[in-house]
């Protein structure tokens, strides 16, 4: 009988998510942010391929983590730059027949411009006649602090 109990409980710790035979896996994303990741890569109710969502999914190394896989989909630089925003342990898996055929962490880019909006509501650009992408200089990596360009205003642990 603990026999039987231990199989099961083995079992239930395995990942229960699908495999995709083409697509990407982004991996290691923030507990919690998966939504925003689906969003920033503009999945919603009328996406027509597969998505897996895992979320709060136990890690060693992170404690709780998400998981997005969505089939028939490729990621840009810039989907990567935004994930980087809210998720920087995240990895992107980039998977062919079933295969990851390549495997690389988001970098936050030491510059973050059209991302991020700037709170400061004087900030020029928040300023809708002015033709100004919001620019960030990243200060701080761990925890994650960000400097507007313009402004110098300050954000932190988005």
């Amino acid at each position: 009988m603990d026999a039987e109990k231990n199989e099961e409980e083995k079992n239930d710790e395995k990942m229960k998510i699908k495999l995709i035979k083409n697509g990407v896996v982004i991996d290691h994303i923030a507990s919690g942010r998966a939504l925003e990741v689906l969003h920033i890569l503009g999945i919603g109710e009328d996406y027509e391929d597969e998505v897996s969502l895992a979320m709060n999914i136990y890690s060693k190394s992170m404690g709780k983590k998400d998981i997005v896989k969505v089939e028939n989909r490729e990621i840009k630089t810039y989907e990567i730059n935004k994930i980087a925003v809210i998720a920087p342990k995240a990895t992107i898996n980039r998977i062919r027949d079933c295969r990851v055929v390549k495997k690389e962490k988001v970098v936050l880019p030491n510059e973050i411009i059209g991302i991020v909006k700037c709170s400061n509501p004087q900030c020029v650009s928040n300023k809708c006649r002015e033709p100004v992408k919001s620019s960030f200089i990243v200060v701080q990596r761990e925890p994650l602090i960000i400097s507007c360009k313009y402004c110098e205003r300050e954000a932190k642990g988005l």
